[in-house]
């Protein structure tokens, strides 16, 4: 070994050492409805592993990228295009987890009186959604489904708080977007289409997920694993009683105050997603190589970054970024 190798295994065996020293981990999460919440709020991971856990919230997936970039955040939620386009930039993240299966809790939503009832009538309208989401991924999709140029429709970049503020105010006539704001759109709006019914149509399929910076990961396994238990666990819950969940039950409390949601929204809203077990997690989603759900999820939303220049490559197989083996060890 020389001299430049040895320094840099040494430099790298400090670094692993370093995370693996600090119980302490700062995860960034998002607004999405999910089951996961009523763990925060219950305080149950820092319960299963005894790290101090430091919980910060961001507005889109875009600055959670960042934060971890710079190494403020260790674990994060993340929509599967953010994910796609950080991992073929290089980023150093592995997926572990599927916070959820987006299905229809993603939808093009019109605003009534906008003349808008399918994907055709966007032709010349203002349609507002977060640039390199899910949502935006979908957007195109359904455009190119539609046989209709993007560059006839007025695609605004807004993260959900300005999409949000711009319905209300009158800004907009349409939006790709998730909860809480769909909910509040659908008070004055019309769904044209949702996620579940494009990837049904296309077999391109959007998700939300959990990813880890490798290092990090790899130097606190156990946390690793007793995450996704925790998260399996919530998942589980609701998959076994959710239909029983009502607004003013603890579970819902938790899920609305973690999101931003009105309680009464809560549990339709959750009801649109779908939360794979971790087993099917372990196997369909997560394993299986470049045939696994996620696997080929991230490589369909990359070839359309790509082609709309958001990335400079695609990776030969993304199932390179993808890690069952937390979810694996779960599912025993």
């Amino acid at each position: 070994m020389n001299r430049a190798t040895l320094i840099g295994a040494l430099a790298a065996l400090a670094s692993t050492a370093a995370f693996a020293q600090t119980k302490e981990v700062t995860i960034g999460y998002q607004d999405m409805v999910v089951p996961y919440r009523m763990a925060q709020e219950a305080k149950a991971l820092e319960t299963a592993t005894g790290y101090k856990v430091n919980w910060k919230q961001f507005g889109g997936g875009g600055e959670v990228i960042k934060a971890m970039a710079s190494g403020a955040v260790q674990v994060g939620e993340v929509g599967s295009a953010g994910i796609s386009a950080a991992v073929s930039r290089g980023e150093p993240l592995e997926l572990f987890w599927i916070l959820d299966d987006i299905g229809d809790a993603e939808a093009l939503i019109a605003r009534k009186g906008s003349g808008i009832t399918k994907v055709s009538d966007l032709k010349g309208k203002r349609i507002a959604m977060p640039f390199n989401s899910t949502t935006h991924f979908h957007t195109m999709v359904a455009l190119e489904q539609a046989k209709i140029n993007p560059a006839d429709v007025k695609i605004l970049n807004m993260r959900p708080p300005e999409v949000r503020a711009a319905w209300q105010r009158g800004d907009i006539d349409a939006t790709f977007i998730w909860d809480p704001v769909l909910a509040e759109a659908k008070k004055d709006g019309t769904i044209v289409i949702t996620s579940g019914q494009i990837t049904a149509s296309t077999g391109k399929a959007t998700f939300d997920g959990y990813v880890a910076n490798k290092d990090w990961a790899k130097a606190n396994r156990d946390f690793m694993v007793k995450f996704v238990k925790v998260m399996a666990d919530s998942d589980a819950k609701y998959r076994a009683d959710g239909k029983n969940w009502k607004a003013g039950g603890a579970e819902v409390a938790a899920i609305a105050k973690w999101s931003g949601s009105k309680p009464e929204d809560v549990p339709a809203a959750v009801a649109l997603y779908k939360f794979p077990s971790a087993k099917d997690q372990a196997s369909a989603w997560l394993g299986g190589g470049k045939g696994s759900i996620a696997a080929k999820a991230l490589a369909a939303t990359a070839e359309f970054q790509l082609s709309q220049k958001q990335i400079e490559k695609v990776l030969p197989d993304y199932s390179a970024v993808v890690n069952g083996s937390y979810a694996t060890e779960v599912a025993k």
